[in-house]
C-alpha cells in the first residue's frame, strides 16, 4: 500500500511523517488555562466555604493556591517525561504498577461523572433562585433534559463560545468589584478596605474548619493541568507547560481571593447566609442591586451550563471508550449511533443519573466528590514525581534535592492532607468507590495475575 500524500503546509519530521505546528507562546497556554479554571471559579463556592471555614474562605484559596502550584511544578515536570492524554493514571500505571494505575482510574471515573452532576445541580440552583415560584423538580427535569439533548446531538461549545462566555464572565466580574469597592468605602470608609478579618478572625479561627475549607476550596483549581493538552503545539513545551500550570494557579488562586476578599467585607458574617449555595448572588444584591444580582444569576447559569453539557458529553465519551475496550459491558456502553456517530446510550444514562442525583445529592457533596478524584489523582502526581526524580535509578546522578525531592514531597503531603480534610460522607464514598473498583480489577484481572485493561481518558 502507497503513503498517504502529506498535505502541503504541513510540517514533518526528518522521518516524513506530519506533526503539529508549534506556534503556542506562553501567555496563549495561560489564556487556555484561565478559560479550563474560569475566572469566576470561587463564586459558585463561596457561601459553602464561608460555613466550612468559618468565614476563612480567602485564607483556604491562599492555602490551596500553595498546593496547586507545587502540584503543577509535579505534573509539568511529569508531562514532559510521559506525554499521555491519560495524564497522573499514566504516569502511575508506567510508574508503579498497572493495577495500582487502572484503580486510580476508577477514581478518576467517579470525578469525571460527577463533573456534569454538579453543574447541572448548580445551573438549577441559580435557576431557582431567580424564579423560585416553580419546583425545584420540574427546573431541573428541563434544565438536565436540555444538557441531555444537546449532549447526545453530538453538540459543543466551541473555543469562541468559550471567547464569549469568557469575556462576559470578566465584565460582571469587574462590575462586581467596582460596585464592591464603592460600597465597602461608603459604608465603612477608605480603611474598610483594608482589613485582616477575611484572613484571620480569632473570634471563628478554628484549624479543623480551615482544613475542611481549604479541601473543599481546591475545586477552584481543578483544570490547570489541562494545558498539557497543547504540548504539541507549544513554543518550548519543557520550560512553558509547567511554567503556564504554576502561573494559571497562582492568577486564580489570586484573583479568586479578591473577589472573595471584597464578597466577605460586603457581607462578614457567614452565620446570616440564607443560601450557602448561592450566597454570592446575594452579596452582587447587596454591593449592586438587583440588576447585579440579575446579572450574576444569568452568568452563573450560563456557565455551569456550559461547563454541565461539556462534562456530559465528557463523561459519555469515557463510558464509550470503557465499553469499546470490553472494560464495562461493551453492548451498552460501547455502542455508536449510526446517525450521529455519538454514544447515545451512554448520553441519556449519564443525564438519568444526573437527574436522579440533582434531586438526591446536595451540591456540595456533589462538588466534593469531584474534588476527592481530583485531590487523589494530586496527591498521586506529586508522589510519583518524588519516586521518577528522586529515588530512580537514573535520577541518581542528577537530582537536586529542592526541586526533585522537597517540592513533590511537600506537595504529596499538603494535598493528602487536603484529601483527609475533605467532609466525612464524601470520604466514605470515595473509599466505597475505591472498594467496588478494587473488585472489579481483581475479577478482571483473575485476582491481578493478568494486565488490566487500562482506562481511554483522551475521549473526554
Amino acid at each position: 500500500m502507497s503513503a498517504q500524500p502529506i498535505a502541503a503546509g504541513v510540517p514533518t519530521d526528518t522521518q516524513g511523517r506530519s506533526h503539529l505546528k508549534r506556534v503556542l507562546s506562553l501567555w496563549d497556554l495561560i489564556y487556555y488555562g484561565i478559560i479550563l479554571t474560569s475566572p469566576i471559579a470561587a463564586v459558585p463556592l463561596f457561601g459553602e466555604a464561608q460555613v466550612l471555614s468559618r468565614g476563612h474562605t480567602v485564607t483556604t484559596l491562599l492555602l490551596a493556591m500553595i498546593a496547586m502550584s507545587v502540584t503543577a511544578v509535579s505534573f509539568g515536570r511529569m508531562a514532559n517525561i510521559y506525554p499521555s492524554s491519560g495524564s497522573v493514571y499514566s504516569y502511575i500505571s508506567r510508574t508503579l504498577n498497572p493495577h495500582l494505575g487502572f484503580i486510580l482510574g476508577w477514581a478518576m471515573f467517579l470525578e469525571y461523572l460527577f463533573q456534569p452532576i454538579q453543574n447541572a445541580l448548580y445551573a438549577v440552583l441559580a435557576i431557582h433562585r431567580m424564579m423560585p415560584q416553580f419546583p425545584f423538580a420540574l427546573l431541573a427535569a428541563v434544565t438536565v433534559g436540555f444538557i441531555t439533548v444537546m449532549a447526545v446531538q453530538g453538540i459543543k461549545f466551541n473555543a469562541r463560545t468559550n471567547e464569549v462566555l469568557l469575556g462576559l464572565m470578566m465584565l460582571v466580574t469587574a462590575v462586581f468589584l467596582v460596585l464592591a469597592f464603592r460600597h465597602i468605602v461608603l459604608h465603612q470608609k477608605l480603611g474598610g478596605l483594608f482589613s485582616l478579618k477575611p484572613i484571620y478572625n480569632p473570634a471563628t479561627f478554628d484549624l479543623r474548619a480551615l482544613a475542611a475549607g481549604t479541601s473543599f476550596a481546591a475545586l477552584v483549581f481543578i483544570g490547570f493541568d489541562g494545558v498539557s493538552i497543547l504540548a504539541e503545539e507549544v513554543k518550548n513545551p519543557k520550560r512553558n507547560v509547567l511554567l503556564a500550570s504554576v502561573l494559571v494557579c497562582v492568577f486564580t488562586g489570586l484573583f479568586s481571593g479578591l473577589q472573595v476578599y471584597l464578597a466577605q467585607l460586603v457581607l462578614p458574617d457567614h452565620t446570616t447566609l440564607k443560601n450557602h449555595e448561592t450566597a454570592f448572588m446575594d452579596v452582587a444584591r447587596i454591593a449592586g442591586g438587583a440588576l447585579l444580582f440579575t446579572a450574576y444569576g444569568v452568568m452563573l447559569l450560563v456557565s455551569s451550563m456550559a461547563c454541565g453539557l461539556a462534562g456530559h458529553v465528557g463523561a459519555a465519551r469515557l463510558l464509550y471508550s470503557m465499553g469499546r475496550d470490553d472494560v464495562i459491558p461493551r453492548k451498552i456502553f460501547g455502542y455508536l449511533s449510526p446517525q450521529s456517530g455519538n454514544p447515545v446510550y451512554n448520553g441519556w444514562i449519564v443525564g438519568v443519573l444526573a437527574y436522579i442525583a440533582v434531586l438526591t445529592i446536595p451540591w456540595q457533596r456533589a462538588a466534593e466528590i469531584v474534588t476527592f478524584g481530583a485531590l487523589l489523582a494530586f496527591t498521586a502526581v506529586n508522589l510519583v514525581a518524588l519516586l521518577h526524580f528522586w529515588y530512580s535509578p537514573q535520577a541518581a546522578v542528577r537530582r537536586r534535592f529542592f526541586i526533585d525531592a522537597f517540592v513533590p514531597g511537600f506537595g504529596c503531603v499538603f494535598c493528602f492532607v487536603l484529601l483527609m480534610g475533605l467532609q466525612s460522607w464524601t470520604k466514605y464514598a470515595g473509599l466505597l468507590w475505591l472498594g467496588i473498583g478494587i473488585v472489579y480489577a481483581a475479577y478482571r484481572t483473575r485476582m491481578f495475575t493478568v494486565q488490566p485493561k487500562l482506562l481511554d481518558f483522551s475521549e473526554t
